[in-house]
């Protein structure tokens, strides 16, 4: 592999990383805060490492799709671990451990915390940790795409690995203009939202941490109980709206800016998408309506908040959703599971994967009534190569393995069924609070170092989708 090329890239991501901490830098020196001199010893490290690895000589510039892999893991890691350092030198969090944890789970736009009471930690450290979303949804190293042809490297390999989806593709003949395109959708979604919380009544400071945690459907909140001492229906709805938008396939946005409004409303997975959401809207406002949770309006509210929030792997909560009732609960589970759309910020099995493999089943049962019939699989009128189908059905089939097992070892620390399952099922979909002791209204602080590193790498095997980090591992194919 070339790992020249490798770390002068991620060196130069390091780099990028601390332009990102800049404004905690200065938060923390307006408020004179003790987490400043965190920030001011971690900046230093990170342009040390990151001025070393621009002298490292390169033996070739050709990226295989190997490269790709390592650069995008390594990448994560690497960021994650210096990102951490502001958390532990400030001593908002107990260990280096839970540092890395919190860090893992902004980048990775998961927001589960080990934080008990955010009101007591430096707003630079509230304030960086809502960062690590914003930049981890769209991707560090998407942004760093756009800057790549400084360096002379080409950055597709990294692009595949880095998209969350079965495909990548790009919307502009160049892979850094692709970047670049995405990415100021992204900063225009990010705007108007900020604009919209602080017309709701939000402090501009509020108004972006929750920006962040939307717009990277990542989910940590400046405030200890997420959304749910919010007064009105205003700042939840917009809040709704937003999520969704979202957890929307990004390309559907370049589609709008290009007039080409007939591909929006014919894609399946956006047509499925807003099935999904609106179904379990009404399903989950009628269940608790008929409960006697509320009036026919929180009913609705809550469900249509909590229903994007989780669809979206967004992670926010406007109530207790783990009090409930089951049928509620249940409906929820399953949007843990399915997520969002490929090509958003989002996380889950992705709802292109459940469609297709939905697609594949009903194939497999006409076989068995024509064994001879030729049945392709198509998704917007184009038919699917087998190596997709068959990737997206490895995909569901490692996901499933992973969540057996991965319940199985938290099991062992003597959570119940329905937390132990729900904590690993909210780290593979990158969604955050799940049910029982990990619900809203709990956080991750009582799991012992060894159990947050597993959750850390179950966190980032979640937002590079497995195969990722699976094929770098991966002994090489023998010819």
């Amino acid at each position: 592999m070339n790992y020249s090329v490798a770390f002068r890239i991620i060196g130069f991501l390091v780099g990028i990383e601390t332009f990102f901490m800049v404004p905690s830098l200065l938060i923390g020196f307006f408020n004179q805060e003790a987490s400043l001199n965190s920030f001011i010893i971690t900046i230093g490290i990170m342009l040390v490492f990151s001025v070393f690895t621009s002298f490292i000589t390169e033996k070739s510039r050709r990226l295989t799709p190997k490269d790709g892999l390592l650069i995008v893991s390594l990448g994560w890691i690497f960021a994650a671990l210096f990102g951490a350092l502001p958390l532990y030198l400030s001593k908002s969090v107990p260990t280096y451990i839970d540092a890395f944890f919190e860090i893992v789970s902004g980048f990775t736009t998961t927001g589960a915390s080990v934080i008990d009471d955010i009101s007591k930690i430096p707003k630079s450290i509230v304030l960086w940790r809502s960062v690590t979303h914003w930049i981890g949804g769209m991707g560090i190293l998407v942004f760093t795409l756009s800057l790549l042809p400084k360096l002379g490297v080409g950055g597709f390999q990294i692009f595949k690995a880095e998209t969350p989806g079965p495909v990548a593709g790009k919307i502009e003949p160049k892979m850094s203009e692709t970047a670049k395109r995405l990415y100021i959708i992204y900063m225009g979604i990010t705007i108007i939202l900020i604009t919209l919380l602080k017309i709701g009544g939000m402090t501009l400071f509020d108004s972006v941490v929750h920006t962040f945690g939307v717009v990277g459907t990542g989910g940590f909140s400046s405030y200890s109980d997420s959304l749910m001492s919010v007064d009105g229906a205003y700042i939840p709805i917009v809040m709704s709206v937003f999520m969704v938008l979202c957890g929307t396939n990004f390309t559907m946005y370049y589609y709008l800016l290009k007039g080409k409004i007939k591909n929006i409303f014919t894609d399946e997975e956006f047509i499925h998408y807003y099935f999904i959401i609106i179904g379990a809207i009404i399903l989950i406002g009628l269940d608790l309506f008929f409960s006697g949770y509320g009036s026919f309006g929180k009913s609705f509210l809550d469900s249509a908040f909590q229903v994007t929030s989780i669809s979206s792997t967004s992670g926010f909560a406007s109530a207790d959703y783990d009090l409930w009732p089951v049928f509620s609960k249940y409906i929820l589970y399953i949007l843990f599971f399915i997520g969002s759309c490929a090509g958003s910020t989002a996380g889950g099995m992705k709802v292109i994967r459940i469609v297709v493999i939905w697609k594949l089943i009903k194939r497999e049962i006409i076989k068995v009534i024509h064994p001879n019939a030729v049945v392709p699989i198509e998704i917007n009128g184009r038919n699917l190569s087998d190596e997709v189908v068959f990737g997206i059905a490895a995909f569901a089939g490692v996901y499933i393995i992973v969540l057996v097992l991965g319940s199985a070892l938290v099991s062992l620390s003597g959570l119940d069924y329905v937390s132990a399952t729900s904590s690993v099922m909210t780290m593979l979909s990158n969604v955050g609070p799940g049910f029982g002791r990990v619900g809203p209204t709990q956080n991750f602080l009582f799991f012992n170092g060894g159990y947050k590193l597993m959750f850390s790498f179950f966190m980032l095997l979640g937002r590079l989708e497995f195969f990722t980090l699976l094929a770098l591992v991966a002994p090489g194919r023998k010819s």
